[in-house]
């Protein structure tokens, strides 16, 4: 139990929506989210409203996820999150702690960790894992067993180091300039299409279509095992149709848009490389690309450059006034990194990714 004077966690309602009469705590909860990364980033391209982010905090039978509000003296100050993936062969529990930095060194945080493992524990997890945005900052700098990238030895590693974790991958956030010129990406595309021949872009928007499905669901379930995570650890990931549906609900339901553009093998209809990109009912807000995979099978035709710039192309029109999209990608995914430089995208950020192993 939390005994700091004055600091309450509060378990979190999630409600039907935001309209509800039990809607105060989650919209508060997401206000404060959105005043802590603009703390941390000096941007406000992370925020979203609370309507929009309400569908990614309900449990499925995927995901069970724990949330709580912190208050200090009444007031919504932080929250704490606890995610616990259910897939078959799952150890690990995915948590957040983030407080206002008024908040800082008094002790909420420590607290509130010690909710997070006795919440992992209670849920049978041996393996846990967080991340978090470090700023660019003097000093010392921390590394991780990849060999790729760095961070700043600041206060949120030093929180983690000082409660037993150790920093096992580096991830760089991107932006690529949405205002500017397209011609180097319609380049890129040229040279993409001459040298895989054997595939087609295809592109829908959520919902996915029916022909689709099974495809995506594939691609979506090779997320978890063919993209570099360094010694974190994740289950792998079985994506069905109903997966899927929950999924791209996530974002329809609330009016989001979700562009997916696919790479399809001409000879077989095999889809094999994907690219989603996302903005909210705002569309003068940046614009998010989240998932992108080629098949390791298919690798070598520039399928990744590929889906990348097709999907950048068609996003002029369903997001024109959007100023830039946002990325996140492994420093150690070097292909990766090499298309997005190629494109345009520049680093604007640096996460580190963190993990610990309970004793058993």
């Amino acid at each position: 139990m939390n005994t700091i004077t004055g600091v309450e966690f509060r378990p979190l309602v999630i409600p039907a929506s935001v309209d509800a009469a039990d809607a105060a705590d989650f919209i508060a909860m997401v206000d404060v989210r959105n005043e802590i990364y603009r703390e941390i980033s000096g941007h406000g391209d992370e925020a979203i409203t609370a309507a929009e982010l309400l569908p990614h905090y309900r449990s499925s039978e995927h995901q069970i996820r724990n949330f709580w509000i912190v208050l200090q003296d009444d007031e919504v100050v932080g929250r704490i999150g606890v995610d616990i993936p259910l897939d078959e062969g799952s150890t690990s529990a995915i948590w957040i702690i983030e407080l206002l930095r008024r908040t800082w060194s008094r002790g909420i945080g420590s607290a509130a960790y010690e909710l997070v493992e006795r919440t992992a524990q209670d849920s049978g997890r041996t393996v846990l894992q967080s991340w978090a945005e470090h700023p660019a900052a003097a000093g010392p700098r921390l590394a991780p067993p990849t060999g790729f990238g760095s961070i700043p030895e600041d206060h949120a590693a030093r929180f983690y180091l000082r409660h037993g974790y150790t920093l096992e991958q580096v991830e760089r956030s991107s932006a690529f300039d949405l205002t500017g010129s397209f011609a180097e990406v319609e380049r890129l595309l040229s040279v993409a299409q001459a040298a895989s021949g054997d595939y087609r872009v295809v592109q829908w928007f959520a919902p996915t279509p029916a022909e689709h499905v099974d495809g995506y669901a594939w691609m979506k379930s090779r997320m978890s095992t063919d993209t570099p995570t360094g010694a974190m650890e994740f289950a792998e990931e079985a994506w069905d149709a109903g997966r899927i549906a929950e999924h791209d609900a996530r974002y329809t339901d609330v009016g989001r848009t979700l562009l997916v553009t696919a790479a399809q093998h001409v000879a077989t209809g095999e889809l094999c490389a994907f690219n989603e990109l996302v903005i909210g009912n705002d569309r003068t807000e940046a614009s998010h690309q989240e998932d992108t995979l080629v098949l390791k099978e298919h690798r070598g035709h520039k399928l990744g450059t590929l889906v990348k710039c097709a999907g950048l192309l068609a996003w002029r029109d369903v997001a024109p006034a959007s100023p830039r999209v946002i990325t996140y990608n492994a420093e150690e995914n070097r292909p990766m990194l090499d298309i997005n430089e190629a494109i345009g995208f520049a680093p604007i950020a640096y996460d580190g990714a963190w993990k610990k192993v309970l004793d058993v």
